[in-house]
């Protein structure tokens, strides 16, 4: 297996110099399940897990390795077995809050070069739910491309695209039925030498089958939307990396009903910009966009230049991140003080030893 077909390249070479003088071996998480990995080598696939060491350091479920991970292992060729000793720096991750009310980060996917936004023209298009999904593809530091996919089931597909190009300001976007292999020559170009991909997006709109098409044959099963309100059903259930034959990698991810911001940082700001340009020429520089006089925000909103569906999306994502940032640090405050405990709680059964 020649690993720069996995993405391998010079930033990870260097992360890795120091195991490599150690005796250790690098590969790349193609599967995850209940802590137990899958990692593709130069010499072939590996059963893993993280060692003891690895599993008492780590300060939350982010440290552990996830698909599309580069970790260093110790392996035992003659079982088929390794254990993972540490993993490398990550270029990009793809994550989101885990469902329900616990404040924790939940890994999708990492080391991604372009993020594919998969969006079905039928009743599942929402405009409010791709301006999200940017947000989350910008900081996850990933380029976003998005598909617009179904084409054939319908009838406006043009109007929808200027939806979402109102909403995507400098993002490509493509327009296709993934049932026609004529379309996949759109996305093979991002597919080439190396550079991994993963797709996101609800069940039913169509990843799996731009998988089997990127694929060149069957590796996910498909299956139709549910009659009546064309939601789809979960045919992904897990996140697999696969190699592809143009060279490069595709993540296919199982689809997210629930869609909670984790981090944005600027992102928020990235994907917003106009709003952003519109804040920055309010008369007053504290203005809530509420009652304050010469207010360049209800002005755009009045003038028709603004929709006021996405100045509302903005502020629902602004204070989902505010609150989400004040939960983080409690949160935070309670795992080092039970980290903490039980370092000193090891220790002190150390000390009692002598």
């Amino acid at each position: 297996m020649n690993l720069k077909n996995l993405g391998w390249n010079e930033a990870f070479e260097s992360s890795f110099n120091q195991y490599r003088v150690q005796g250790y071996t690098i590969g790349r998480v193609i599967l995850e399940h209940k802590r137990l990995y899958r990692v593709l080598t130069d010499q072939g696939e590996l059963l893993a897990e993280v060692s003891g060491k690895f599993r008492f350091e780590s300060l939350s479920r982010q440290a552990f390795p996830t698909v599309g991970d580069w970790v260093v292992v110790k392996p035992r060729w003659d079982e088929h077995k390794a254990t993972i000793q540490a993993v490398l720096p990550r270029k990009s991750k793809f994550s989101r809050k885990v469902a329900g009310e616990k404040t924790e980060e939940q890994l999708v996917a990492t080391n991604i070069d372009v993020l594919f936004i998969v969006v079905a023209l039928n009743h599942d298009f929402n405009v409010r739910r791709i301006e999200r999904y940017m947000v989350m593809a910008w900081e996850s530091g990933a380029k976003p491309v998005i598909i617009l996919n179904k084409a054939d089931l319908c009838l406006n597909p043009e109007d929808k695209l200027k939806e979402v190009e109102s909403v995507a300001l400098g993002v490509k976007i493509h327009i296709l039925s993934a049932v026609n292999e004529e379309s996949i020559p759109l996305l093979q170009q991002y597919a080439t030498n190396g550079a991994t991909v993963a797709l996101v997006g609800s069940s039913g709109v169509g990843k799996s089958t731009i998988t089997n098409r990127l694929m060149g044959k069957e590796v996910q099963y498909t299956q139709e939307v549910r009659d009546g309100d064309d939601r789809g059903r979960h045919t992904t259930t897990y996140r697999e990396l696969m190699i592809l034959p143009t060279g490069g990698c595709i993540i296919d991810t199982p689809g997210m009903r629930e869609l909670q911001l984790w981090d944005a940082g600027e992102s928020l700001q990235d994907v917003f910009e106009d709003i952003d340009h519109l804040s920055s020429m309010c008369f007053f520089a504290n203005c809530s966009h509420k009652t304050e006089p010469k207010c360049a925000i209800k002005a755009a909103i009045d003038e028709g230049t603004l929709s006021q569906k996405r100045f509302q999306s903005y502020q629902k994502l602004q204070r989902e991140l505010a609150y989400l940032a004040q939960k983080e640090d409690k949160a935070a405050a309670i795992q080092k003080k039970v980290k903490t405990k039980s370092i000193h709680k090891e220790l002190k059964k150390k000390i009692n030893k002598r």
